[in-house]
């Protein structure tokens, strides 16, 4: 295959039901020239195709990989991609999944038959397959993208913001605030715990507001442990964040969870955000229960 240099590949995979067809319509709205369920065998025609189409650039291209794909072309997939990354192209790979419980709520929402179900085979075992059979690309996946907690809006905004950025100038940086009792973001590259601090649920003029509104602000800048772990966490941050940045990572994620993710960690990742917000042109925030 001939130099491709400038080109650029964002394969998007994931169970059926997961929002990938979401993703492929985002990107073709930004210039991606996209194609579902192309089997995975005929990705480096499909390259030389555009190369001869277009010598000096084929551009931006999106491929929707799925478990519909050719049965045995998935194990080669890893392989098939070093090829098109020693060609010069620039290659990534997005993940997309959900909760059983989920996924089974959306296609029953929908109607919609799984493309795995049988006669033999019920929704939930065709969703356990589903995974089975994509475990080559989710085992070499850059990006995974957990979209229980999304909507389709949610879904978009954040392929927009971190996947393909009109204009960083630099690595993405998403502040993510959540509940441990709703589960752990599973997409984030860093993860920590603001359980210990004093919590404004237990004050009942505080508990009708969130971490945003001003009395929760007011009382959490009164405390001083939260004083003492947005300085750790800066600290900590400042030193390797630069470092993550210096590998061209388009994106990080920090995630910040308290118990319910209304108060503390919605107020941690809007002060994080603000500490970061000039050093890093491309400085984002995600309030996972507050939008839901």
């Amino acid at each position: 295959m001939t130099r491709a240099d400038n080109t650029r590949l964002i394969v998007v995979s994931g169970r059926s039901g997961s929002g990938k067809s979401t993703v492929l319509h985002v990107l073709e709205d930004v210039g991606f020239t996209c194609i579902d369920n192309l089997p995975a065998g005929m990705l480096a025609s499909l390259f030389e195709h555009l190369q001869h189409s277009n010598p000096n650039s084929p551009g931006k291209v999106a491929i929707g990989i799925d478990a519909r794909n050719i049965s045995g072309k998935l194990d080669q997939f890893p392989v098939i991609l070093d090829q098109l990354k020693a060609s010069g192209i620039d290659c990534e790979v997005l993940f997309l999944d959900a909760s059983v419980n989920a996924l089974i709520r959306r296609f029953s929402e929908t109607r919609r038959r799984h493309p795995l179900s049988s006669e033999s085979i019920d929704l939930k075992k065709a969703i356990a397959l589903d995974l089975q059979i994509l475990k080559p690309i989710a085992a070499i996946a850059d990006r995974r993208i957990d979209t229980s907690n999304m909507t389709l809006h949610q879904l978009r905004d954040l392929i927009k913001k971190q996947i393909v950025p009109a204009a960083s100038g630099g690595m993405a940086v998403l502040f993510q605030s959540f509940a441990f009792k709703h589960g752990v973001p599973v997409d984030a590259d860093y993860v920590f715990d603001v359980r210990c601090l004093p919590n404004p649920y237990w004050k009942k003029e505080l508990r009708q507001y969130n971490g945003g509104d001003e009395p929760v602000i007011e009382f959490l800048d009164t405390q001083t442990e939260v004083a003492a772990m947005l300085a750790d966490l800066n600290g900590f941050l400042c030193r390797w964040i630069p470092r993550f940045a210096s590998t061209n990572r388009s994106y990080l994620t920090i995630a910040v969870g308290c118990t319910g993710g209304q108060h503390r960690s919605v107020y941690v990742c809007n002060q994080l955000a603000l500490q970061f917000d000039q050093q890093f042109p491309n400085i984002q925030v995600q309030h996972r229960e507050l939008e839901n």
